[in-house]
């Protein structure tokens, strides 16, 4: 018999390590402060960390733009220090995956200063060039997901380059087979360190289309999607030609074919396109990536049927691949605040934990998420995202997801001895590590217990999923797997409901899980608000 690989069905933990602990005092977290509170990190059962990047940068958008894929940033630590962390976590039984920002760099980059001299450069076809059109305007009509015109004049070349995102960031030119080549060196860099895997940052965007097409335009009702304020121009077009191009699939195959060179590593692909979950599956079937995730789960939306729906949606397609859910992360505001509200419940907050955890696929879970934190208010003077600055007040931003971890109820709650980059709210400070570590009904001590107790369900580590027909609020469904069956139901509003159980289900409740569970009577399943219910039907 052989075991399945450990990232299917893994539970991840996402640190932001800015915000995880600060061990030099300048209000800025770093690698050994990471090392610091590992043990931490092992208690809560999760089987892998996923660290957000961590390299050289200039940081205008935190990281995001990279300047050595190679270099840890002084502000950070050192490589020393990334070697350590890897020993320490491995040490404790927990796998490693870091960020990988493949299509675009920093313009710090050294690629990039070189790329922008000339046009007749070494790297001179390194970056996405394009002359101007007769009047002097852009080439095409592509915006910048962060605002405004995805194009930036350079008078050194007298040509535009392409960036997605910050004009800081121009995107590579994956068209070109020596930067394919370069990137996936900087990948193999990491893998010879001993890595576990890799989260790739907006891996479908690699590849532009060729001849610089137009995108269509996108009619106002449809004009939706993750953190786009109401007047961000970008949610006008469909993106068709600036990302998701079929080029990208042979590179994802380049790249499975050098990770495929280390045992156990393992590639998580972030994917948000016009049709998220189709390229979800379309990137993990195959010799591909191992896992994919969107943003289906991201969004504002928060119903049973769209849960539901988003799920099935997903397993129609993914017939080979494996997925990956998230339900907070360093790019949206928080799911306690996002789905429950301003007051929303301890419960509800230890419900969502279990309701990402108990669909089909691998979970990340994104630090603070174990203490029920509810997004910060950060005022516009403390604001640091550039992409919040320049859309407030109608789209906040990214801060109030990003303030640092509450270690303890202190002034800078344990997370640094100096001014913390971003201010610390009441609200994370009342709901610190500490003060939940002493309290057995905290948010903290259920979720540790419920995650070593799904570690003895394979039904909800690798199993099947069927959903069940239910009227709103209740969610359920059936995880089957190696000779274990379960039912499972989420009532996802704050008052108690009753469910009558599908013709030919029958449960008993295992009640071990250490959250707010219900029961069946005479076929009837009772619900508490924001109760869950976990029920052995084989």
């Amino acid at each position: 018999m052989t075991s399945s690989p450990w990232w299917r069905g893994a539970v991840i933990y996402q640190i932001y390590p800015r915000s995880f602990m600060d061990t030099d005092g300048d209000g800025v977290g770093d690698l050994p402060g990471i090392v610091e509170r590992l043990d931490y990190v092992a208690s809560l059962g999760v089987d892998a960390i996923w660290i957000a990047p961590f390299f050289r940068s200039p940081m205008h958008d935190f990281g995001y733009d990279i300047a050595d894929y190679r270099d840890v940033d002084p502000l950070f630590g050192t490589l020393h220090d990334f070697e350590d962390l890897l020993r320490k976590a491995h040490g404790l039984g927990l796998r490693v995956m870091i960020d990988q920002v493949l299509s675009h760099t920093s313009a710090e980059h050294a690629w990039f200063v070189e790329s922008r001299q000339s046009r007749d450069n070494p790297r001179a076809d390194w970056y996405v060039w394009a002359d101007a059109r007769p009047d002097g305007t852009p080439p095409n009509n592509w915006l910048s997901i962060f605002g405004g015109v995805a194009w930036k004049w350079e008078p050194r070349r007298g040509q535009y380059y392409l960036h997605n995102f910050l004009s800081s960031q121009p995107d590579l030119n994956f068209h070109n087979p020596e930067v394919r080549e370069a990137t996936l060196d900087n990948v193999r860099f990491w893998l010879d360190k001993g890595v576990d895997g890799l989260r790739l940052d907006a891996i479908n965007f690699c590849f532009h289309d060729k001849l610089l097409r137009d995108n269509p335009p996108k009619p106002p009702e449809l004009r939706t999607g993750r953190g786009f304020s109401p007047d961000n121009p970008y949610a006008f077009q469909y993106h068709h030609h600036n990302n998701t191009q079929p080029e990208n699939i042979g590179f994802l195959e380049q790249l499975r074919a050098l990770m495929d060179r280390y045992a156990d590593a393992a590639a998580l692909g972030e994917i948000s396109s016009e049709d998220s979950l189709a390229t979800t599956a379309e990137y993990t079937s195959g010799r591909r990536l191992h896992m994919g995730y969107s943003f289906e789960l991201l969004t504002d939306d928060f119903s049973a049927a769209y849960i539901r729906g988003t799920v099935e949606r997903l397993e129609a397609a993914m017939t080979e691949g494996w997925p990956c859910w998230a339900i907070s992360n360093h790019d949206v505001r928080r799911a306690v605040t996002r789905w429950g509200g301003q007051r929303a419940s301890d419960d509800f907050a230890r419900q969502m934990v279990a309701l990402v955890c108990s669909l089909r696929g691998s979970v990340c879970l994104y630090q603070g998420e174990e203490l029920g934190l509810p997004e910060a208010e950060v005022p516009f003077e403390a604001l640091r995202d550039p992409y919040g600055i320049a859309f407030w007040p109608t789209f906040k931003g990214r801060d109030g997801c990003r303030t640092p971890m509450p270690w303890n109820g202190d002034d800078g709650t344990g997370f640094s001895d100096g001014q913390p980059w971003l201010p610390i709210s009441d609200a994370h400070r009342a709901r610190s590590v500490s003060r939940q570590e002493a309290d057995p009904d905290s948010v903290l001590v259920a979720v540790r217990r419920f995650l070593r107790w799904r570690k003895a369900h394979p039904a909800l580590v690798e199993g099947d999923i069927r959903f069940l027909d239910a009227p709103e609020p209740v969610l359920a469904f059936t995880r089957g797997h190696d000779g274990e069956s379960l039912l499972v139901a989420f009532n996802l509003s704050a008052d108690a409901v009753a469910w009558r159980l599908p013709q030919g289900i029958a449960a008993r409740p295992v009640d071990d899980h250490g959250l707010l569970g219900g029961g069946i009577d005479d076929g009837v399943l009772q619900l508490p608000g924001s109760g869950v219910f976990y029920g052995r039907t084989d």
